[in-house]
C-alpha cells in the first residue's frame, strides 16, 4: 500500500471515528414514515431507483433521493412535494490533473465525505429505511451498514447486479481487486433489513452463495403507466419534434419526403381537410389544431420504413458489433431479394430498415464511426441503400414515445452476473413492443421465445429474425400476434399478497411495487422471509 492511500485510508477512519462521536452525543428521536434512496450515480439514469422514489412518495413517507446531477429526472417525479433530491458533490476538476497515484484515493474521500454528510447531516432526521442500489459495492454498502447503525435506520438493498462481476469483465475472475471486491459485496451486503432482487436466479444465488440475513423478495421490474402503445397522433407529434434531428444528409434522401406539419416520416395527415378558415402556415402546433377540431386525425404513413429501436448503455457487457453485424447482414440480403423475382414471377423485398439506439456510453462514438463509413461506402463497399443507422438521446418524456411508436425492439443486454435482466426489455413491453434479445441464462423469466419476442445467439439469427419479422411490412402478422401477448390482464387485486405462483404477474410498476414491497415497510415483524 502506498503512502498516499495509508495516509488517506488514516483520514477517513478519524473523520469516521469523530462523526460517530458526535452523532451519538446528539441523537435525535427516529423519525418514522422517511426513505433515504442512496444511488451512486447519475440520478436521472437509474429509472428504478427513481420508480422507488415515486411510490414511497405517493403513501406519504419523507423521500429523499441522494445522487448526482445530470439528466434530468422522470417528470413525474419533478413535481411530487414529498420528494426531496439531495445531490452528492463532485471532486473539484484540479484533481484530474494529478497523477491517478494521488488523485484516486483523493476523488474516493471526496465521495465518502460526501454521502457521509448527506446521510448524517443534510437529512436531519434520522430515515427509517435507507434503500442502496447495488452496484456499485464499494463503497456505498459499506457507509450505508455505517451509517444504518449510528442512526438506527433499516437497510433495504436492492441488488440489480453484482459488482465484482463488473469488474471481473476488465480484470477477469481470478484478479486481486476482484476477489477483494467479492469479499467486500458479500461481507457487507449479507445482512440487512430486506433485499430486493431483479430475478428468482439472483435471488437462489444469493442466498445460496452468501447466506443472505434479512427479508428476501423478488422485485420484478415492470414499466410505469405513462409507457404504453403510441396512437398515431403521438407518433405524429413526436416525429415532428424529432424531425430536426432526423434532418441529416444521410437520412433525408433516405426516408420517405415530408412536408410538416402535415407529414413525418412514419405519419401523414391530408392538407385538404383542414379548415379553409383558417390560413395554412407551417407550424409544429399541431396538437392544439387537432384539439380544435381543426384537423384531421394523423394515420401511418403506407410507405414508412420499419422503425426499430435498441437503448444500451454502449457498455462491454452489450456486444453492440452483433446488431452492427446483424445490419450489415439485412442489407446483404435485401439487396438480394430486391434483384430475384419469386417462382410465380412475383417480386420479393424487405423494407428499408431505419435503427434507432438510444442512450451514452463509453463505445458510442467508436461504433458509429464504423456505422457511418459502411453507410456511406468507405473502404470500397457499396453504400448502404436499405439500411440507416442514428444514434439519439431523448427526454425522459420522449423515450416511451418512441418505443411506443417503433415496430420492433432489440436487446443486446447480456450481463455480467447472468442474474439480472435487462429494464430496456422491460420498457418495450410496457409500450407493446416485441422484442428480439439476446439470450443468457435467466432471461426466460422475461422474454419468452416466440410468445412475447424471439430469442437470438449471434448475428446471423438476429438477422434471420429480421428478415422473418420485417418481410410483410408495414403489416406483419408475426409481430402483431408477439404484441398481442403483451396486453396482460389480470382480475387480482394489485395489493393482494406477492407469492412465487405470481411470478409472471404484469402490471404497472405501481401495481407490482404495492404487491411486493409495501407489505413489507408496513409489517411489524421483520424476521419471515419469502
Amino acid at each position: 500500500m502506498s503512502p498516499e492511500v495509508l495516509v488517506n485510508s488514516l483520514i477517513i477512519c478519524a473523520v469516521c471515528w469523530a462523526i460517530w462521536r458526535i452523532v451519538r452525543m446528539r441523537q435525535p428521536e427516529v423519525s418514522l414514515r422517511s426513505v433515504a434512496i442512496l444511488v451512486l450515480g447519475d440520478i436521472g439514469r437509474s429509472p428504478r431507483m427513481m420508480y422507488h422514489a415515486e411510490s414511497f412518495a405517493s403513501i406519504g413517507f419523507e423521500t429523499y433521493l441522494i445522487g448526482y446531477a445530470g439528466t434530468k429526472p422522470v417528470p413525474s417525479l419533478l413535481s411530487i412535494p414529498h420528494v426531496r433530491f439531495l445531490y452528492l458533490s463532485e471532486p473539484p476538476r484540479y484533481i484530474s490533473s494529478w497523477p491517478f497515484i494521488v488523485a484516486a484515493p483523493r476523488k474516493v474521500l471526496h465521495q465518502v465525505l460526501s454521502i457521509l454528510n448527506t446521510l448524517l447531516v443534510r437529512i436531519p432526521h434520522p430515515p427509517e429505511f435507507i434503500i442502496v442500489q447495488n452496484p456499485p459495492s464499494i463503497p456505498t454498502l459499506a457507509l450505508v451498514w455505517f451509517v444504518a447503525r449510528l442512526r438506527g435506520s433499516k437497510v433495504i438493498i436492492d441488488w440489480h447486479n453484482l459488482g465484482y462481476s463488473i469488474l471481473a469483465l476488465k480484470l477477469g475472475d481470478q484478479h486481486i481487486f476482484v476477489r477483494i471486491a467479492k469479499w467486500f459485496e458479500s461481507y457487507f451486503g449479507r445482512v440487512a433489513y430486506a433485499h430486493l432482487f431483479v430475478t428468482r436466479a439472483m435471488r437462489d444465488f444469493l442466498v445460496r452463495e452468501w447466506d443472505l440475513q434479512g427479508i428476501k423478495v423478488v422485485l420484478h421490474d415492470r414499466p410505469p403507466a405513462r409507457f404504453h402503445r403510441a396512437s398515431p397522433s403521438e407518433a405524429h407529434e413526436l416525429f415532428l419534434k424529432l424531425r430536426s434531428v432526423l434532418a441529416i444528409p444521410e437520412l433525408t434522401s433516405f426516408l420517405p419526403p415530408i412536408s410538416p406539419p402535415y407529414s413525418t416520416p412514419f405519419t401523414s395527415m391530408p392538407r385538404s381537410s383542414l379548415l379553409s378558415s383558417e390560413p395554412r402556415r407551417p407550424s409544429d402546433d399541431t396538437g392544439k389544431r387537432l384539439a380544435r377540431g381543426t384537423a384531421p386525425m394523423p394515420a401511418l404513413r403506407s410507405d414508412r420504413p420499419a422503425l426499430l429501436v435498441s437503448s444500451t448503455s454502449w457498455t462491454p457487457d452489450e456486444d453492440f458489433g452483433i446488431l452492427l453485424d446483424a445490419m450489415v447482414l439485412y442489407e446483404k440480403r435485401a439487396r438480394e431479394l430486391s434483384n430475384a423475382p419469386s417462382s410465380d414471377g412475383l417480386r420479393t423485398s424487405l423494407p428499408k430498415l431505419l435503427v434507432i439506439v438510444t442512450g451514452k456510453g463509453p463505445l458510442r462514438d467508436e461504433y458509429m464511426q464504423r456505422i457511418g463509413k459502411l453507410q456511406s461506402g468507405e473502404g470500397g463497399e457499396d453504400a448502404w441503400r436499405y439500411v440507416r443507422c442514428v444514434s439519439l438521446w431523448l427526454e425522459a418524456e420522449d423515450y416511451p414515445l418512441l418505443l411506443g411508436s417503433a415496430d420492433l425492439g432489440v436487446s443486446l443486454h447480456s450481463s455480467s452476473s447472468a442474474l439480472d435482466l435487462p429494464m430496456k426489455v422491460v420498457d418495450m413491453f410496457g409500450c407493446g413492443l416485441p422484442v428480439c434479445a439476446l439470450g443468457f441464462a435467466c432471461l426466460d423469466e422475461l422474454v419468452k421465445d416466440g410468445v412475447n419476442g424471439l430469442v437470438f445467439h449471434n448475428a446471423e439469427q438476429l438477422a434471420g429474425q429480421l428478415e422473418d419479422l420485417l418481410s410483410s411490412h408495414p403489416h406483419s402478422h408475426v409481430i402483431e400476434r408477439l404484441r398481442s401477448s403483451l396486453r396482460h390482464t389480470y382480475p387480482r387485486s394489485p395489493r393482494s399478497p406477492a407469492s412465487e405462483e405470481d411470478a409472471d404477474y404484469w402490471g404497472t410498476w405501481a401495481q407490482n411495487w404495492d404487491r411486493v414491497v409495501r407489505p413489507l415497510i408496513l409489517r411489524d415483524v421483520a424476521e419471515t422471509t419469502y
